[in-house]
């Protein structure tokens, strides 16, 4: 049975990572202006539109998942071919039409497959499992790399069907944003009411910094810490201690909005990193996704694992 795994492009994987598992992408297209990219999870392309458009202009880009069409396509034009069971892991539905627009391709998928699948030689059918990974960013990374690891292990489509459908319930997304006003400004753009002004008017006049919770489709705030610095320590703290107390999978991503040689320079990040390493957790890194980053702004933070239920402490 070949097992393919598909994600879109908000899931912020390494490229290394991402090329040698085969790891498919439903690639979003962002457009600031005149500007326009489709976001292959180039770390090097990423970077050069960040410094070039996001910085100043980010909070009025559009961002445009594949379409209903372009999924199809890319399913019947390749993946019903190399693979005979499709995993395809979006970010959450409730903040992209990605996942909608998978489940109504999936059907036109799977009635026009065949013809496809017999001219290149394969008789046998052909599924796909659209799957809702309920988070953002470095936290939906969480399950593709869980996906790979059950696909090396040689786990039945069933055994990884249930073991991603209960993951997906217990990802853990935390978010410091770098700048309340940017991220008031994306919100206001979107229709997001979820920002005040007023707690980013405060939250800049006191330099107070939210931390963002994702967990099963919402967004909430579970902390607020006096600066950036102050804030993420705070947070790699609290994602160690959870890492003592054992996590459901032996994974934990970080994402950042911009170079990752800052994101070392961190406060916390260091012992964060140690304290994995002693608990044998693996810890994958990569620049946010440019998607990410014109929708919670350059230099946010993000750390995913999987975990029971827990309280930010």
């Amino acid at each position: 049975m070949r097992v393919g795994i598909v994600v879109d492009s908000a899931c912020d994987l390494p490229q290394d990572f991402i090329r040698e598992h085969n790891i498919v992408l439903l690639p979003i297209t962002v457009r600031i202006g005149e500007a326009v990219l489709a976001d292959h999870r180039d770390e090097e392309a990423t970077l050069s539109f960040l410094h070039a458009h996001v910085a100043e202009h980010g909070a009025e880009a559009e961002t445009i998942a594949f379409s209903v069409n372009q999924i199809r396509d890319l399913f019947l034009g390749k993946l019903v071919i190399d693979y005979d069971h499709v995993f395809c892991l979006t970010i959450t539905k409730t903040r992209s039409p990605i996942y909608d627009n998978a489940m109504q391709a999936s059907f036109a998928i799977l009635n026009d497959y065949k013809p496809v699948r017999q001219a290149a030689g394969h008789n046998s059918p052909f599924a796909l499992r659209v799957l809702d990974t309920q988070n953002l960013f470095a936290a939906q990374a969480v399950m593709a790399v869980e996906a790979v690891r059950l696909r090396e292990a040689g786990a039945g489509v069933q055994q990884m069907r249930e073991r991603l459908e209960t993951l997906a319930g217990n990802l853990h997304g935390y978010l410091v944003p770098r700048d309340l006003y940017y991220l008031r400004a994306r919100a206001r753009h979107k229709g997001d009411r979820s920002v005040g002004l007023l707690s980013a008017a405060l939250g800049s006049a006191l330099d107070i910094k939210p931390i963002l919770h994702g967990h099963r489709g919402e967004t909430s705030p579970v902390a607020k810490v006096k600066g950036f610095d102050g804030a993420v320590a705070k947070l790699f703290e609290f994602a160690g201690n959870r890492v003592r107390s054992g996590l459901m999978t032996q994974t934990l991503c970080l994402s950042y909005g911009g170079e990752l040689s800052d994101l070392h320079a961190l406060p916390g990040y260091e012992k964060l990193r140690a304290t994995c390493q002693e608990h044998r957790v693996t810890v994958y890194e990569s620049v946010m996704s440019l998607t990410g980053m014109v929708n919670v702004g350059k230099g946010a933070v993000v750390v995913g694992f999987a975990d029971g239920p827990h309280s930010f402490e």
